[in-house]
């Protein structure tokens, strides 16, 4: 009987893995972590309504110019997630976004997925697409000078889900675009996001969690993805947005560090959170948390977030050009915090009365 292995050949050379290995580490450097500024046309629009800005192409632009330019940027961000509109984009001088980035040792990802849509059959749960030409997609940014791509897929909490069919499709997903992404450069972010929405407790959020990777970490070995040469970004583990029981940090680290014990191999260099509608106060406290939980952890555990880096940047900003040096003020503040908190240093932090308010989204897409 012919051994299983015979079927399998290595799908990436040596220095393939090599680098992929090299851009990961780059990433999960300490003290440092991820800015995830790929927001859609749609999701931008909704940030500039809080401060009564037009959605156009110049002012999406200016913006994400006022991040990339902040002095001093790459101190406490290792990489950032572009939306494709502004992988093209330049500055006021001509400069390409994607250039600047790497000038500042900051690695340039893109952001790949084409949205969720709903999945037949189920109740109310979603798939997410945009397989099609993603090779063709991966070698053009790769070309580019991007060295990382997301993919977000999303799990709902309720009393009937998640269903299997819902995380079979969604790991499945994620690791099919992980072994194209591999294939043309890219280290992949495998996004198994477990939505905070609903009243359920941080112990149902623990077992979908632990059930969502161990969905994710087969999928990714039936697709033969080289572990060593990607990255996660799964939810904390928190109760649901509207559970009457609230948690405090140090039981999300605990009940976080304990999930990921049990799904994600030590071979992942590292874990890249997303925020999820927590204040940005409360996501820097649960990732200072989950670095000082005392439990063997073989992965660097950072950020990667969106929301959490940028409330309350926008609100300085305002949309007005006198206000940018303020603007990037404040990032660089939350970016330090958030560097810190990946060092398990954090302290907290005086006047955050901004930073303490709350940023969920119901059924949130990006």
């Amino acid at each position: 009987m012919a051994e299983v292995g015979g079927s399998y050949q290595s799908a990436l050379t040596k220095e393939q893995e090599a680098e992929l290995v090299s851009i990961a580490q780059k990433i999960v450097a300490p003290g440092k972590g991820i800015l995830a500024a790929d927001e859609s046309t749609g999701t931008i629009g909704k940030r500039f309504q809080t401060i009564n800005l037009d959605n156009n192409e110049d002012n999406r632009r200016k913006y994400r110019q006022l991040l990339f330019t902040t002095p001093n940027l790459g101190e406490h961000i290792s990489g950032v997630i572009l939306y494709e509109e502004t992988f093209h984009q330049s500055t006021d001088k001509g400069e390409k976004f994607v250039d600047l980035l790497i000038k500042q040792g900051v690695v340039p990802g893109i952001k790949l997925d084409l949205g969720v849509v709903p999945l037949a059959g189920t109740l109310n749960e979603g798939t997410t697409q945009g397989l099609d030409n993603l090779a063709k997609r991966c070698a053009e940014f790769k070309k580019g000078g991007c060295g990382f791509a997301k993919w977000r897929c999303v799990i709902h909490i309720g009393s009937h889900v998640p269903s299997h069919v819902a995380l079979m499709e969604n790991a499945n997903v994620l690791a099919r675009y992980a072994s194209i992404c591999q294939q043309n450069g890219l280290v992949p972010i495998v996004e198994p996001e477990v939505l905070c929405d609903g009243d359920h407790d941080i112990e149902r959020c623990q077992k979908v969690t632990e059930l969502a990777l161990a969905y994710q970490y087969k999928a990714l070995a039936d697709h033969h993805v080289f572990l060593e040469g990607t990255l996660l970004k799964p939810n904390m583990v928190t109760p649901g947005q509207s559970a009457s029981k609230r948690a405090t940090a140090e039981e999300v680290g605990i009940a976080t560090v304990t999930a990921l014990r049990r799904g994600v191999p030590s071979a992942v260099p590292g874990i890249v959170f997303l925020s999820g509608g927590q204040s940005e106060l409360d996501a820097t406290k649960n990732l200072n948390a989950i670095n000082n939980v005392s439990l063997i952890k073989p992965w660097k555990l950072s950020f990667s977030y969106g929301r959490a880096l940028q409330a309350s940047v926008i609100k300085a900003w305002g949309g007005k050009d006198e206000n940018i040096k303020a603007a990037q003020k404040v990032f660089l503040h939350r970016s330090k915090a958030n560097g810190e908190a990946q060092l398990g240093k954090y302290t907290g932090e005086e006047n955050a009365a901004a930073a303490a308010e709350s940023l969920f989204v119901e059924n949130h897409s990006y």
